[in-house]
């Protein structure tokens, strides 16, 4: 009877320690720019490091060949002049090739404020817990989380996000 107790004791104990774990995602528990190490198709690495201080950034985890993300990118080219002030990361755990071709496609190399780079180590979606793309993370000029998107987002609501 004893033993009886003392489990239904130690169930309920394990019970109340599972129920207060923390299942947020990481990008909730970690509000900033989280600790990037992403490898641009020239062979060069983009880290946290590599921002721009006092400057906001949007980080935008995509597919290549995502229909979505395709036409998130056309809009934010097509509007640049709002957006030139904000750094830009595009990534994705894609193949070095696709992300490559995207960029080309897309001239992305001609636009200061875009970089790419390759997730190689899968850090971003688990994250962020991403489950829709495109997926846009914003921060202010101090590395703070504003807000975030999952799917399309007019350029409109991202220059208010910054506002």
């Amino acid at each position: 009877m004893k033993n009886l107790i003392f489990l239904i004791v130690l169930c309920i104990a394990f019970e109340q320690g599972i129920a207060q774990q923390d299942t947020s995602a990481p990008f909730k528990r970690f509000p900033v720019v989280p600790p990037i190490s992403l490898l641009k198709s020239d062979s060069g690495l983009i880290t946290k490091e590599d921002l721009h201080k006092n400057q906001p950034v949007i980080i935008m985890y995509f597919f290549p060949d995502c229909h979505h993300c395709q036409h998130q990118i056309e809009d934010m080219i097509k509007r640049m002049d709002d957006l030139k002030k904000i750094q830009i990361i595009l990534t994705t755990y894609k193949p070095m090739e696709e992300m490559a071709a995207f960029e080309k496609k897309y001239n992305l190399q001609d636009y200061p404020n875009i970089q790419v780079g390759r997730d190689t180590k899968y850090f971003i979606q688990p994250f962020y817990r991403i489950r829709n793309l495109p997926y846009l993370a914003l921060y202010d000029k101090k590395g703070n989380l504003i807000t975030t998107f999952e799917g399309n987002v007019t350029v409109d609501k991202l220059v208010e996000a910054f506002r």
